[in-house]
């Protein structure tokens, strides 16, 4: 006969009791396993659908080594990049955060467009001038009128009146006339000596050469003027990546060198897929340029305007926006300039006429919205519609 004793019964549940915590407490262990493992992975990025765009990193090598279809491949390298780029933007200003105000504003400045440089770099190497052209100037008009006015309606939407101190906006339209004017030159050049902007001639190459260096400098002394003598005043626009408190800077230089380097392979495998993009799909390499790879170099620091604007932080959304379209103008032309001389392929500053009255109008209308020192929904909503505008007349323009 059994009879029931209540302590055994007890004593059976007590040890029936640790399977269970210990279970729990394997789970939780290994939750923090994985927690540790993917704060130490060296390419991930603090934006979620950036991080699941890195699986298009493999996706675009495994589609190049099979030689698929290019079309496939060009989308694929092209979403490889954006989370590449963000990336190689975070390592930076971790790096920057690390190296103090004045070494790290010039730091972030210069990198800010390593993307736009790099891929330029490739396009330049494979002979593509066409397209680099316009993807530069591509990426002035999408800072100015998309990427902006993308943020202007993200962040009045939640606020409906954002205002911005004037003065880095003011500085960086200035800045951008100066540029317009170095682009406007070459043109006007060609079309006064030999009637035509498709003229090339040792002359015209000269004065490219020269107007680079003058751009050039004058980018190096607007670097002097804001991190060095008049630092006090741009000062609290800047931004203190939050990163460096987690991210040490061993960790930050890998994920830097790692991301450059794949940012190579990936522009590498792009370039080598527009000529064949280009005749399936009908486009012409100028509106490829113009809206497709100026978007792909821009994706990751477009998300970042449209982030601080609706966190109400405009004065550093108009930077980011005004900005890059200045470090384009000023720096990476310039420097692609030179390049271009250096690797047999030489590339003037004569852009298409489309070009330079579209980056015209792109300054003029920047600065007539940011005059009074606010913004709202609506002007973003105008900025977006003069995009839509100029991306469809660029589509409709012949090769």
């Amino acid at each position: 006969m059994i009879f029931y004793n209540p302590h055994v019964s007890n004593q059976g549940q007590s040890k029936s009791a640790p399977p269970s915590s210990a279970k729990k407490s394997s789970a939780k262990n290994s939750s923090a396993v994985r927690r540790s493992l993917w704060s130490k992975f060296p390419l991930k990025t603090g934006h979620r659908w950036l991080n699941l765009l890195l699986l298009f990193v493999p996706a675009a090598i495994v589609l190049d080594l099979l030689h698929a279809s290019p079309l496939l491949i060009f989308i694929a390298s092209a979403l490889a990049i954006a989370p590449l780029a963000s990336v190689l933007g975070e390592s930076t200003g971790i790096l920057a955060a690390y190296s103090g105000p004045a070494v790290g504003g010039i730091l972030s400045a210069t990198m800010g467009n390593a993307t736009e440089m790099i891929i330029a770099f490739f396009a330049l190497h494979a002979g593509h001038i066409n397209v680099v052209k316009a993807s530069l100037s591509g990426s002035i008009i999408g800072n100015l009128l998309l990427v902006l006015g993308l943020s202007l309606v993200a962040g009045g939407i939640r606020n409906p009146i954002q205002r911005f101190a004037r003065t880095t906006s003011t500085m960086n339209s200035t800045m951008l006339m100066i540029a317009v004017a170095a682009l406007v030159m070459p043109a006007v050049f060609n079309l006064t000596i030999f009637g035509t902007l498709q003229h090339r001639d040792v002359n015209l190459e000269h004065l490219s050469l020269w107007t680079s260096g003058v751009l050039i400098l004058l980018y190096l002394l607007n670097l002097l003027f804001v991190f060095r003598t008049h630092r006090s005043v741009f000062q609290s626009q800047h931004h203190n990546d939050e990163g460096a408190q987690e991210t040490s800077r061993g960790q930050a230089l890998v994920s830097l060198a790692l991301a450059t380097a794949l940012i190579a392979w990936m522009s590498e495998i792009l370039v080598g897929q527009i000529a064949s993009v280009t005749r399936a799909l009908g486009m012409t390499e100028l509106f490829v340029g113009v809206i497709v790879v100026a978007l792909v170099g821009n994706a990751a620091e477009n998300s970042t305007a449209i982030i601080m604007a609706r966190r109400n932080k405009m004065d550093l959304s108009m930077a980011i926006a005004t900005g890059a379209s200045t470090q384009i103008a000023l720096f990476v032309a310039p420097v692609l300039v030179f390049l271009s001389f250096a690797i047999g392929h030489p590339m003037t500053l004569v852009f298409n006429g489309f070009e330079i009255a579209a980056i015209v109008l792109s300054v003029l209308i920047v600065e007539m919205i940011s005059s009074d020192g606010e913004t709202n929904w609506f002007e973003g909503a105008q900025l977006l519609a003069v995009y839509a505008i100029v991306a469809v007349a660029f589509y409709f323009v012949p090769e």
